[in-house]
């Protein structure tokens, strides 16, 4: 019996064949093992930082034998978000609440200022400066005025947050939207193209990155307004839990409403990058 391989016949197939035994590309090994090598610095050089730090803590801690009303050990804290975990969630609630409406009315209002000053030099001259003055008060004497002015409820930590999210974002749009190639601007303008179809196929698109920027800025300041309003008249929150820990001397529990209000703001700052990957493709990959 012949036991020699059978030609199938079919066109190109020993060549496809031979391609597949063949060695992949040099170029594309590098690349791959590159992105490999990014994706692993990625992951274990925030672990190390972390785990760094926690080491520090634990070191100052031991050496200077501190005080445990003054700072406790990072284990103390990890038992306290255990034992606590139902308190320190339901007083994280109306603090993600609260920072999350924030976040979206103050950056919604934050590109339509801005979209109007691109539009109207003559309003942008005669408000920006009064933003800007407005931005230099500080948040902790707004946030009694705006007490008073609203009450005692979740409206007054939502405009805390709002506030505290506006300003940066109205900068960077209002950059974006103008810092517009001249050649492209030219361009559209010789295809007829309406305010309209340069603002959305042009200024818009050339403004993301700018947005995004400032948007990741946000979503660490809008935890940071939430808090500072429940500081000055709440019940409930991560503000009001980190007074009363304070005022009992309880720094287990003080430690562990900061970890939980900077687990927050890292959340919101992870969704704001995961949504820049998805709306912002074209975008090279970093290769460093």
């Amino acid at each position: 019996m012949n036991t020699r391989s059978i030609d199938t016949g079919v066109p190109g197939a020993s060549a496809l064949a031979g391609a597949a035994s063949a060695p992949a590309d040099p170029e594309y090994q590098a690349w791959a093992a590159a992105r490999q090598r990014r994706l692993w610095r990625r992951r274990i050089l925030p672990a190390l930082g972390i785990g760094g730090l926690l080491f520090l803590w634990w070191a100052v801690i031991a050496v200077f034998d501190v005080k445990p009303f003054i700072a406790p050990t990072p284990w103390a804290v990890l038992e306290t978000l255990y034992a606590k975990r139902a308190v320190l969630l339901d007083n994280l609630l109306p603090t993600a609440m609260e920072a999350a409406g924030g976040f979206v009315l103050g950056n919604l209002a934050a590109i339509a200022v801005a979209t109007v000053f691109v539009h109207n030099k003559t309003l942008q001259d005669i408000f920006f400066p009064v933003v800007l003055m407005f931005n230099a008060v500080p948040l902790v004497a707004k946030a009694p005025v705006l007490v008073l002015i609203m009450g005692n409820g979740m409206e007054p930590k939502i405009t805390i947050a709002a506030l505290v999210c506006f300003f940066p974002t109205l900068v960077n749009m209002v950059r974006g939207l103008e810092s517009v190639n001249p050649q492209a601007m030219e361009l559209m303008r010789v295809l007829s193209a309406s305010k309209t179809e340069i603002f959305f196929r042009l200024r818009l698109l050339n403004a993301l990155p700018y947005l995004f920027s400032a948007l990741r800025i946000a979503a660490s300041m809008c935890v940071i307004g939430a808090v500072v309003g429940e500081w000055v008249g709440a019940t409930v929150g991560i503000g009001a839990m980190i007074l009363q820990a304070t005022f009992n001397f309880d720094s287990p529990l003080l430690y562990a409403a900061i970890v939980m209000s900077a687990t927050l703001s890292g959340l919101f700052f992870l969704l704001v990058t995961l949504a820049e990957k998805w709306v912002i493709r074209w975008q090279p990959e970093n290769t460093q």
